[in-house]
């Protein structure tokens, strides 16, 4: 996890001379930080780690610069503290420039991403998946901590749930009823394998999930509509 002593790292800069691609960086903060790090206007994300809108946003409000903020990430990234379980060599050179420019222009910052910078990252749907001859395929998106969909619908009975996994890091799908319960849940389930469980369904409301640690809590869930 990233550290955040500020004052260790206010003299730290991004580094390189090329203008960091902040496409890029969004695209890398959502495959490779978003499973431990909240940041709004990256989609949210778990929070494992620090949450870095409020790791940041008081101290930008103190005044503290875009290029200081940059320094700091891509130095945490660089300099993971013992017994931290993110990753050594997470991303590297242009990639940690990038990711940490991308940190450091909407950390703490309303609004939301807009241009090319709104289409990077995840791509999730609002528009239900429908199960079909007693089928429900929803996939991961395909990158980050969310399903393709936010929504799906079934009519009730015996139903087949699948979830096809295009990403580098381990999910699954289950189910929980309005009460928060866990009622079936498939195998968490690595890149290009899929999860799956059959459940008979009643008419009611649903919550799709994935139950890795800290992926529902960073935005990995939906509901099902069974009617």
């Amino acid at each position: 996890m990233l550290g955040f002593a500020l004052a260790a790292g206010l003299a730290a800069g991004c580094g390189g001379s090329a203008e960091p691609d902040l496409v890029a960086g969004k695209t890398l903060y959502v495959e490779k930080c978003q499973r431990c790090h909240a940041l709004e206007r990256a989609g949210g994300g778990a929070n494992v780690g620090p949450n870095l809108d409020d790791a940041f946003g008081p101290a930008r409000g103190d005044g503290l610069g875009e290029g200081t903020v940059a320094g700091v990430v891509e130095r945490q990234i660089a300099n993971v503290r013992a017994n931290s379980v993110m990753p050594e060599k997470l991303v590297e050179g242009k990639d940690a420039r990038a990711v940490a420019a991308y940190v450091a222009a909407v950390a703490g910052q309303p609004g939301k991403d807009t241009g090319a910078l709104a289409e990077a990252g995840a791509k999730v749907s609002n528009k239900p998946i429908v199960a079909k001859g007693g089928k429900l395929e929803i996939p991961a998106a395909d990158a980050g901590l969310a399903f393709a969909s936010t929504k799906a619908e079934a009519m009730p009975g015996s139903v087949e749930f699948t979830m096809p996994n295009p990403q580098e890091q381990d999910h699954n799908i289950a189910l929980r009823d309005e009460g928060g319960q866990v009622l079936q849940e498939g195998e968490v389930v690595g890149k290009d394998g899929t999860s799956a469980f059959t459940a008979q369904l009643k008419p009611g409301t649903f919550k799709f999930v994935c139950t890795v640690p800290g992926h529902e809590e960073g935005g990995m869930l939906g509901d099902l509509t069974v009617k």
